[in-house]
């Protein structure tokens, strides 16, 4: 494990909500589509389920892509240290739904996509202390600009879950086979 529980999940819940917004197509584009995306990430606390929090989740993509692909860890941290501050975070240990001690930043009230913001900048801290920005990436598959973090021992990840690795590997075995 390279991070902490708590901090590798929100790594990848970052990185999953700045890919709802693809290239030509978006897909948190509806409160029933933000369910399923909470669901999936076993989001909890408190929700409003309208437009106002759409909206907000959805201004927090491109917020996020800046401070996942900056690469100069001052730049990040300046990121990293707004969304705290305007969060008011102030980080708390805490147990629940199964999870182990970890850290909360804002209390379970506070608004989706404030809590969402603080996971990602708790998580983009960590990984600034730990000097491993290198691990914050963007898929290497052609036409392709997903987040992806690398997680791995040898850091070796370049290609996001939608299949781009796979299709990079074709075309290469393809590439091969047509040399005379």
């Amino acid at each position: 494990m390279v991070f902490a529980r708590d901090t590798e999940v929100a790594l990848a819940t970052a990185a999953s909500l700045v890919n709802t917004r693809g290239r030509d197509e978006d897909r948190l584009t509806t409160a029933a589509e933000l369910d399923e995306f909470l669901a999936g990430w076993e989001f909890t606390g408190a929700r409003t389920h309208d437009a106002v929090e759409l909206a907000a989740v959805r201004d927090l993509r491109p917020v996020l892509r800046r401070l996942w692909t900056a690469g100069d860890p001052d730049v990040v941290a300046a990121g990293v240290n707004a969304l705290l501050a305007e969060a008011g975070a102030l980080p708390q240990l805490v147990r629940h739904d199964g999870w182990d001690w970890h850290l909360h930043a804002t209390p379970q009230q506070a608004p989706l996509a404030t809590r969402m913001a603080v996971e990602a900048a708790m998580a983009l801290a960590d990984v600034v202390r730990a000097g491993e920005l290198d691990r914050l990436r963007v898929c290497a598959g052609e036409h392709c600009a997903d987040l992806v973090v690398d997680l791995s021992r040898n850091r070796s990840r370049r290609y996001c879950d939608s299949g781009c690795g796979n299709r990079a590997n074709v075309a290469a075995y393809r590439a091969r086979r047509a040399v005379p």
